[in-house]
């Protein structure tokens, strides 16, 4: 039988909330209903998938790439999630089941189970229960109705730092790059952690994405992932839910280091969390984001500090995250013509788009002359940009990045569009890495500006890193529509 690939309104597998459980074996009650580990065939997952069609994609905007993830229905009906590797990242395949295997014997409900793989051929295939209601970084980054209440932020590090420990007491305690696209919400709106992240050789090898500001220290000097760069990780998670942004560690050490707790705190809360709760959490990411391992707490000890925290534990987590009940998240929307773009890594669309909007986004530059009296510097870092502007006009790269880099090295102003455009030629001039840092820069300085998103997405492209591209590409898209629907 062939999937129906339409958003469904119910996942098979229900379970209900358990706020008040701390004990990491008390979770595994309510997976019962789970069936035993599977190897499915290739021709099971295909009609699941209807041939893996790109409906089925669960996020990706309908691009066929590798690693993605597809959303089926079993014969018995069941809803899955089945995420398929690029062939080059699991050469080895008894090495690739014997993962699967150790992973699948897994059962708890903070976690988005594991329940079969596929090894045929060339082909690697992981299959788990299908969870419909986006992930974290979709409700905290990119919320469309209302932001995460404060009671959610708690429940959500609660349940993460719960299926941490139960994944450690069962001899899992790796998990590769924790972040928020990693937590699932099931159909109660419940947060759950991704099994994928457990596999070993997850992410191709890579245990960690590009974005060094957010990489733990230790797996910078060795590239080895330990039990305390998991609570690294969890740390940046926990900024993330108090931020309502993805800051970088070392920003929020300084703020917190500096008492600015407040600093750091999503403005959408105020007046809605006590001082000591908002303290307390603080600390406790200030705690996972030390320098050395060693002076990070294991994960049975967040889940202690995190338990008397919780508020509101009989009010079910669909009611705190206004999703209703038995009902899965609002349809994609399609994307712009430079999110278009960037995902078929179109430069030449790239730079007539950009060259079309010019500055209209960046109002560090567009209030420029309505100063009346400059200094030397600024008008020398005003020329830098103009010099830089004419190159890129005129499609000559190597200056424009000469130009570019004089204004933003010049100190006096920020621009995210200046950025932008200097990761555009970077990107000509077949530099990926630096045009992915000025993306970010971008990000950075303009934190909700869908540019900065597209083209991080096309330089994740040319690193070859699709699956995160793909993942940008959608946070573009919902500040696209976000931002359309304030105007």
């Amino acid at each position: 039988m062939g999937a129906r690939c339409s958003k469904l309104s119910l996942c098979l597998w229900s379970t209900h909330l358990k706020s008040n459980l701390n004990d990491a074996s008390d979770l595994e009650n309510g997976t019962e209903d789970l069936p035993a580990f599977t190897e499915f065939s290739l021709d099971q997952l295909r009609a699941a998938t209807s041939g893996f069609s790109t409906d089925c994609i669960v996020s990706e905007h309908g691009v066929k790439a590798p690693n993605v993830v597809y959303r089926g229905r079993l014969q018995d009906d069941r809803l899955i999630a089945v995420k398929r590797f690029n062939r080059s990242a699991w050469p080895d395949p008894r090495q690739f089941l014997d993962e699967a295997k150790a992973v699948g014997q897994l059962r708890n409900e903070r976690l988005a189970n594991l329940i079969g793989c596929c090894c045929d051929g060339d082909e690697r295939l992981l299959v788990a229960e299908f969870m419909p209601n986006e992930t974290l970084s979709k409700h905290l980054f990119h919320w469309e109705n209302q932001p995460m209440k404060w009671t959610m932020r708690l429940r959500v590090a609660l349940h993460l730092a719960q299926a941490l420990e139960y994944c450690s007491s069962k001899g899992r305690a790796l998990y590769h790059d924790l972040n928020a696209y990693r937590v699932l919400f099931d159909q109660d709106g419940n947060p759950r952690l991704s099994c994928f992240g457990l596999m070993k050789n997850s992410r191709d090898g890579k245990s960690y994405s590009t974005n060094l500001a957010f990489t733990p220290p230790e797996y910078l000097r060795t590239g080895r992932v330990i039990a305390e760069s998991v609570v690294y990780s969890f740390g940046t998670l926990l900024l993330d839910l108090l931020s309502g942004k993805h800051i970088p560690p070392s920003h929020a050490l300084d703020l917190i280091r500096g008492k600015n707790f407040l600093m750091l705190m999503d403005s959408c809360l105020a007046g809605h969390f006590s001082n000591d709760d908002g303290t307390d959490l603080v600390r406790l990411a200030s705690r996972c984001l030390q320098y050395e391992p060693r002076e990070r707490p294991n994960v049975k000890s967040l889940v202690t500090s995190l338990a008397p925290l919780q508020k509101e534990t009989d009010v079910p987590s669909y009611v705190l995250m206004g999703i209703p009940h038995g009902t899965t998240s609002p349809k994609e929307t399609a994307l712009t013509p430079l999110g278009d773009a960037c995902s078929r890594l179109d430069l030449t669309a790239i730079h007539e788009i950009l060259e079309k909007i010019g500055y209209e986004d960046d109002e560090g530059i567009a209030n420029e002359l309505s100063f009346q009296v400059w200094t030397d510097q600024i008008q020398e870092t005003l020329n830098s940009k103009k010099h830089g502007d004419a190159a890129f006009r005129n499609k000559d790269f190597v200056t424009a990045i000469e130009s570019y880099t004089q204004f933003i090295e010049g100190g006096t102003m920020v621009s995210p569009t200046v950025f932008g455009r200097r990761c555009l030629c970077y990107l000509m001039c077949e530099m990926p890495q630096e045009a992915l840092g000025d993306a970010m820069q971008a990000q950075v300085v303009s934190p909700e500006w869908p540019t900065a998103f597209y083209l991080q997405a096309a330089a994740l492209f040319s690193l070859g890193m699709d699956n995160d591209a793909r993942e940008t590409l959608k946070d573009g898209t919902f500040l696209e529509a976000k931002k359309h629907s304030r105007t």
